[in-house]
């Protein structure tokens, strides 16, 4: 079994000896990526297209913070987007619906970033601010620990990765290609994509997030999204959206609807999407988030993946909210049971009108 294993503490910047102040940030989109590209522990969440994505999409207002040094070069960013609903409360994230988005930039940014999210979260008066982040950030917030994720390192071919894995699971992984499944990626899969996806998100009583989205993300992503689509019988059967940044992948969104679960197809999704990254450079698979020991962690270990716990940052400064709202905790259990009993058609018009509220 793959132990589970600690972020690496953030290491020292240049500018570590200057003051720090966190302001809004005014610049251009190309400025703040430009600053993401060189960041140490940057990621595809960090860049600037989520913010119109959020916007346009969800409506979701942000609050986009930097720190500059002496010249006026950043030094430091931390994006915030505000997620408000009569329902499900309100939460100040970065980033919502994602794994990954807290302060890059050297230690005294990173503090003056934190102290000026918890000034914001008070100033909107939300329920709950969460720092999504891989790394440990020393903080006066509290640390949740409910999520982990799994990274493989992919070598140079495919062929060294293939030899690295167990027969029963090159087993799993040749039996859907037996069954004459393939695979198809791209930009062009995202009706095939989304279909399969509203199928598994109704499955697990989970509102889905709208087919819009994925669109906004193919427009302002591109560089960066990736596509898979596992077909039998022409028939889409699993499918996947993922990220690439930085010799990084992550697949963000996957799933394979239960009634195919006796051909494998999410072992040859996995599977092809990592020999298709090392083909575009990639040289991390990240597995994306998921609750320890559930389903969902169980098929990622198959794989053998180095697990790190993920120290997101919280305060709730109305007292009492300890997360966003999640399937996964007993007060919503009745009403994922009862989304499960819904109608695809309706679950797929309700879904999206739903899914925003819950980063």
């Amino acid at each position: 079994m793959t132990s589970i294993a600690r972020p690496p503490e953030v290491v020292a910047y240049a500018h570590a000896a200057q003051p720090a102040v966190a302001e809004p940030f005014a610049g251009s989109d190309v400025e703040w990526d430009a600053f993401v590209a060189t960041a140490g522990d940057a990621t595809f969440c960090h860049l600037a297209a989520w913010r119109s994505i959020m916007r346009d999409v969800f409506g979701h207002d942000s609050a986009y913070l930097a720190v500059r040094a002496d010249d006026g070069a950043l030094r430091g960013v931390l994006p915030l987007v505000e997620v408000r609903s009569r329902i499900f409360g309100s939460y100040l994230v970065s980033m919502p619906f994602l794994n990954d988005g807290g302060p890059l930039g050297d230690p005294p940014a990173c503090q003056a970033l934190l102290a000026a999210a918890g000034e914001e979260a008070r100033r909107r008066r939300v329920d709950l601010l969460e720092i999504r982040t891989r790394h440990v950030i020393p903080s006066a917030l509290s640390v949740s620990e409910r999520k982990i994720t799994s990274l493989l390192d992919l070598p140079p071919k495919p062929d060294d990765l293939w030899k690295r894995f167990p027969s029963k699971l090159r087993s799993q992984i040749r039996r859907p290609q037996k069954e004459g499944m393939v695979v198809r990626f791209g930009q062009g899969e995202l009706g095939a994509f989304y279909d399969v996806f509203a199928r598994k998100m109704r499955e697990l009583g989970t509102p889905v997030l709208p087919r819009r989205f994925f669109a906004e993300c193919a427009r302002g992503l591109g560089a960066h999204i990736e596509l898979a689509v596992v077909y039998w019988n022409d028939a889409p059967v699993a499918a996947g959206c993922g990220f690439l940044f930085n010799g990084e992948f992550e697949i963000t969104w996957a799933g394979s609807p239960r009634q195919f679960n006796a051909q494998s197809p999410n072992m040859l999704l996995y599977w092809s999407l990592m020999e298709h990254m090392i083909g575009r450079g990639a040289r991390v698979f990240n597995f994306g988030r998921c609750t320890p020991n559930g389903p969902t962690h169980r098929f990622k270990r198959q794989w053998n993946p180095v697990e790190i716990t993920l120290p997101w940052l919280q305060r709730s400064p109305r007292g009492g909210v300890a997360a966003p709202p999640s399937p996964d905790r007993p007060v919503f259990r009745a009403a994922t049971a009862a989304w499960r009993r819904l109608p695809l058609p309706v679950t797929n018009t309700l879904g999206p009108l739903i899914a925003g509220s819950l980063p």
